[in-house]
């Protein structure tokens, strides 16, 4: 019989496991969903199941180095396990009720970090590297998507020029127990081949979060000794993937269609830059800030496109030249050549708004620093002042 203690630490562990699905369900197929290539039934369970590979394989590597690295080996009780992934359930919570997906490693990091420095036993050259790298890799993400999306998008299009129908990709007969997928015979090659791609890159990001993120639902109480390794990791990953089919749908909404609209294009070179970024920094042991990196690589490319740029010329030789903010051209969708900048029509140019929404961008950008804060403060708060931990 389970002790009600423990009972208790792994319904905590469900929990975290749900919100992380939630969190980074978005930010894996987001683009996919928002491009209309993959269905969110689909890409729920595309994120289950290379989530589960990924947690299986490397993902117990790093549920050693969060249960040992930051802090020192003992200080994982059941009771101090319990409060760590409370918080990091709590937070993330909060931003999935928003339908913003938060960095899972930022929401960990926080409260493992607040139970080191309150007990005395956190690295800090560990924590400053890790935090280094989290400041630096979004940034990169959002300038290499911003340059794309305002300077090569066109050309990029025009290579690919990729053309999205109304008709249906894939064809799903339901008819008997076990669902077949086959591909519709109104589907382009082009079409195909960029749906392909992107459903594939989402697929490597969701093994990529499974590599990391499932320590940040089991590594408390692996640390503690209270749950085994491999038992961890499946009941883990069944929570994620529990995640991904419900509160996942709102955070792939607004990653995929509320920030900025994203043609199949678009949608291929975020998961691009994203899964480059990601699983460059876990190839240098680094827990990669999955959800914060994807984001800004959305958020880059959106403000990248709405924000080309026109020169206008008038009058005659020797007046100045005026340069005029405007969107990027809606030919990019519909799979047409752009002119150069400086060859814009303006007339033909919607809007930046119709691209890239500042309200919702600013919202996303506010919960996902927030929602680390609300675990790293929390978790202090209660070890410094809570006497039961005798710190």
């Amino acid at each position: 019989m389970i002790a009600p203690l423990l009972l208790i630490g792994l319904v905590v562990a469900v929990f975290v496991g749900y919100n992380i699905g939630g969190s980074t369900t978005g930010p894996a197929f987001g683009p996919a969903v928002g491009a209309d290539v993959i269905t969110k039934t689909a890409a729920a369970a595309f994120m289950s199941l290379f989530f589960f590979i990924g947690a299986f394989t490397i993902g117990r590597q790093v549920v050693t180095t969060l249960s040992e690295g930051l802090v020192e080996p003992g200080v994982f009780t059941l009771e101090t396990s319990i409060t760590v992934l409370f918080f990091i359930g709590f937070a993330l919570f909060i931003g999935n009720l928003f339908g913003v997906p938060a960095s899972t490693s930022m929401t960990t990091v926080g409260a493992i970090g607040a139970l080191g420095y309150v007990s005395g036993t956190l690295d800090w050259a560990e924590l400053g590297e890790i935090v280094t790298w989290w400041l630096v890799a979004p940034l990169i993400g959002f300038w290499v998507c911003g340059v794309i999306g305002r300077y090569f998008y066109p050309r990029i299009n025009a290579w690919i020029n990729i053309q999205r129908t109304d008709n249906e990709l894939f064809i799903i007969d339901t008819s008997k127990m076990i669902p077949r997928v086959g591909v519709s015979s109104e589907a382009t090659n082009r079409e195909l081949f960029g749906a392909g791609t992107v459903i594939a890159i989402g697929c490597l990001m969701a093994f990529s979060s499974g590599t990391s993120n499932i320590a940040n639902a089991i590594a408390p109480l692996v640390g503690s000794g209270d749950l085994e390794m491999n038992a961890g990791i499946i009941l883990g990953s069944i929570a994620v993937g529990v995640g991904a089919f419900t509160i996942g749908r709102r955070t792939m909404e607004t990653l995929g269609n509320d920030i900025t609209h994203l043609p199949l294009t678009a949608a291929i070179v975020i998961a691009t830059v994203s899964s480059f970024i990601v699983v460059s920094l876990s190839a240098l042991g680094i827990p990669a800030s999955f959800v914060v990196i994807a984001t800004m690589g959305i958020v880059g490319l959106g403000w990248g496109r709405a924000t080309r740029t026109t020169s206008v010329r008038e009058g005659v030789r020797g007046e100045k030249s005026t340069t005029v903010s405007v969107g990027a051209l809606s030919a990019d969708e519909e799979g047409e050549e752009l002119p150069e900048i400086g060859e814009e029509d303006p007339e033909d140019i919607p809007s930046a708004g119709d691209l890239f929404n500042p309200s919702t961008t600013g919202r996303v950008i506010l919960l996902q620093n927030l929602v680390p804060g609300i675990s790293t403060v929390g978790a202090y708060l209660v070890f410094e002042f809570v006497p039961v931990f005798g710190f």
